[in-house]
């Protein structure tokens, strides 16, 4: 019996001993991102996403995660597939003025088709920072990005292709790639609005289990799915049908797991999920451009002395002074929260107008692309009709964009043989970390011009390196307006090197 026994535990240790070396041989390693669009975290409760919830119990959890300011969908897409902020990949929001292409409004980042005006108007360099799928095709491997959102967020994930795809419900690139996915996964249905996305998500499904999950397949996999962004913008933060979009998203991830697990592969996905980020409640009546027009500082909607692209604002000749009137009439209003300006000198957390911080302490000060001014939405605690939390002054019904905890913090799991297990980390962790991680994990070279870093703490490798401790620090300005006074605080943690925005809050005061 005692021979026995010896022999067991010998055969236990040797196929523990495998599964260990196995799932840390690089050559098998495999990642694959799932984002969910618009994903707070107190949607993912075991009644709402059962396989999520039962997924962030089982590997890490970064408690502290960060979306990227402004916290727009393809704002988060560049981020996360270069490592790096605004002020390096020069995606400055989900609307984005170029005159070259457009001298009287901004364009939408969510069509392709625009982005690839852009490219061609910056001589390729739609992006100014490097990404994963590009660092891929030149170590000789490949992503492949499934996405059931925008061609936009879907191309800015990986946006010069390269060796691998994308297959998006509404474009799939390489061009000579569609006939053989249109074939083998089936025809793209159609969305069917306003009920939650099914169909598309179920697709897009299909779509990376036939490609993406498997060892003969891309050496990093994307799944973008674009609820529950799209139904809460309609209906609302805990409508009936943002809460069944949920639970459709969780649906198609439970077959994602359930299929790396058939095939015998849960020793070589490294799964790493985020959301590009939070939602909050809208109640605002107007939005800076309307509110330029009403006063007298934009002659026009479409007028090229002011040009407003989302809170972006272009003053025509970077007029000083037409910029300092704008700024103090933006202050005295409730519903605006931070205003930005450039510094006067690198390094500068305060913008040059008072009142205003840096677009460098917001990550947001790119050489050639930056505004002249950058205006936020206000906002506060109140909670709406189905009892979630944070209201916003952006107009519309509910969403996202603006530097408050609501939009900004989002969760962070991630499960595999490279990560720990039933593990919760509360050190600051962003998008512009994920491909900085991945990165090491597959011991390819992370890019000097990357923003991000490796998230060790979730790591279960030895000897990483020694974490700085957290500390949190506050930034503030103040500047007097005409019947009052408006002080902006910034909220930051730090992490030796690494900045991690939590929120920006605004105080006024009469006098």
């Amino acid at each position: 019996m005692k021979i026995l026994f010896k022999k067991v535990l010998s055969l236990a240790y040797l196929i523990f001993i495998f599964q260990i070396t196995h799932a840390q041989n690089p050559k098998e390693l495999r990642t694959l991102i799932v984002f969910f669009d618009g994903l707070r975290p107190d949607y993912i409760t075991l009644e709402n996403m059962p396989n999520l919830y039962t997924f962030s119990k089982k590997g890490s959890y970064g408690k502290n995660h960060h979306s990227v300011f402004p916290t727009v969908t393809r704002v988060n897409s560049s981020s996360y597939s270069t490592g790096s902020y605004p002020k390096t990949h020069g995606l400055m929001g989900n609307t984005v003025y170029f005159p070259k292409v457009d001298k009287k409004q901004g364009l939408n980042t969510g069509e392709a088709e625009n982005l690839n005006k852009i490219n061609d108007s910056e001589n390729g360099n739609l992006l100014t920072a490097i990404s994963l799928g590009e660092i891929l095709t030149k170590a000789g491997k490949k992503m492949m990005v499934f996405s059931s959102g925008s061609t936009g967020s879907a191309l800015l994930q990986n946006h010069k292709v390269g060796s691998g795809a994308v297959i998006n419900t509404s474009m799939i690139l390489p061009e000579s790639f569609r006939e053989q996915v249109l074939k083998e996964i089936g025809p793209i249905p159609e969305s069917v609005k306003p009920k939650p996305n099914l169909l598309q998500h179920k697709w897009i499904t299909d779509a990376i289990l036939k490609y993406g999950i498997t060892l003969d397949g891309p050496l990093v996999s994307s799944v973008w799915f674009s609820d529950p962004d799209g139904a809460a913008h309609t209906f609302g933060i805990g409508s009936e049908f943002a809460m069944e979009s949920i639970r459709i998203v969780d649906e198609q991830f439970g077959r994602i797991l359930k299929d790396i697990e058939q095939k015998g592969l849960t020793n070589n996905f490294n799964i790493i999920i985020s959301a590009d980020h939070g939602f909050a409640t809208f109640i605002g009546k107007t939005n800076v451009a309307d509110f330029l027009v009403s006063q007298g500082l934009k002659q026009s909607k479409e007028s090229e002395d002011v040009v407003v692209s989302e809170g972006a604002i272009y003053v025509q000749n970077h007029d000083k002074a037409k910029i300092q009137q704008i700024v103090t009439i933006l202050q005295g209003q409730e519903w605006v929260g931070g205003i930005y300006t450039k510094g006067l000198k690198t390094g500068d957390a305060k913008g040059f107008i008072a009142g205003t911080l840096s677009f460098e302490a917001i990550h947001w000060n790119h050489a050639n692309r930056t505004a002249d001014i950058l205006v936020d939405y206000n906002w506060n605690d109140n909670k709406n009709d189905k009892n979630y939390a944070g209201t916003s002054y952006a107009k519309g019904v509910a969403g996202h964009g603006s530097l408050s905890p609501y939009e900004v913090h989002i969760a962070l799991f991630a499960n595999g043989p490279s990560f720990k297990k039933a593990f919760e980390s509360n050190l600051p962790t962003s998008n512009v970390d994920l491909v900085p991680t991945i990165l090491h994990l597959h011991q390819l070279p992370i890019p000097a011009s990357m923003n991000g870093r490796v998230f060790y703490e979730l790591l279960n490798e030895k000897n990483t390196p020694k974490l700085p401790e957290l500390k949190v620090e506050k930034i503030s300005t103040k500047a007097a307006y005409p019947g009052g006074s408006y002080e902006l605080v910034l909220q930051q943690g730090i992490l030796g090197k690494y900045r991690y925005l939590d929120y920006s809050k605004v105080v006024r005061a009469s006098k």
